[in-house]
């Protein structure tokens, strides 16, 4: 059975962006600060790399109760045990990532507009990263999606929604009366030396910003 999901604060790794020493040292500031989710995104390692650095992340965000997703790779997710796998519109079909993972599994999916929205969830995805919201260094080929879609996608659909894409300190406050329920974070917390200190403000923010306590 699935467990409850606190997608506020969802923190997408980017080795070649980060502050601290190594992946592990920057995951465990973030969620120590509060980001409530891990997506551990390595689009240039090796397999055996990306295995043995999901491995380490896994026992640090087991530690700290967090769930931790993997992008793209659901034999690393299975490898590890993670929560999870996030997907993007070119990758290994919900249903197909579904059937590798489990019923109880949590699958992402990235989403640009309404069609790849309601195609994702009508085929089971568990929640939505909808964006780029923002021009973002980590995608420079990602496209981009308007408030106004964002704000359709969540007229129309009832999955959990975390916007991504160039989302820092500054613009959170764009996202009152959306809806969504989190932010997906890069380098607004991974490029800062205090990582934890910036989720804790992020977090703080979203939360002021979606009425929340």
């Amino acid at each position: 059975m699935k467990r409850k999901i606190d997608y506020s604060l969802y923190l997408v790794t980017d080795r070649e962006l980060m502050a601290a020493a190594s992946i592990e040292e920057c995951v465990e500031q973030a969620v120590s600060g509060g980001c409530t989710l891990v997506q551990l995104r390595e689009k240039t390692a090796s397999s055996r790399e990306f295995y043995e650095t999901a491995a380490r992340v896994r026992k640090i965000t087991a530690d700290f109760g967090v769930p931790l997703i993997i992008n793209d790779r659901a034999d690393i997710a299975l490898a590890v045990n993670a929560d999870g796998v996030h997907i993007g519109q070119d990758d290994l079909p919900v249903n197909e990532a579904r059937r590798v993972m489990g019923e109880d599994a949590i699958i992402g999916v990235s989403a640009n507009n309404l069609t790849e929205a309601l195609t994702a969830a009508d085929m089971g995805a568990d929640y939505l990263g909808v964006g780029a919201m923002f021009p973002t260094g980590t995608k420079k080929d990602a496209d981009s999606t308007t408030m106004d879609e964002l704000r359709r996608i969540r007229a129309e659909i009832k999955l959990p929604i975390v916007a991504i894409g160039g989302i820092n300190k500054n613009n959170v406050p764009l996202f009152a009366g959306t809806g969504i329920d989190g932010i997906a974070v890069v380098s607004a917390v991974v490029s800062q030396k205090d990582a934890g200190g910036a989720a804790r403000e992020l977090k703080a923010l979203f939360q002021k910003t979606m009425g929340k306590k």
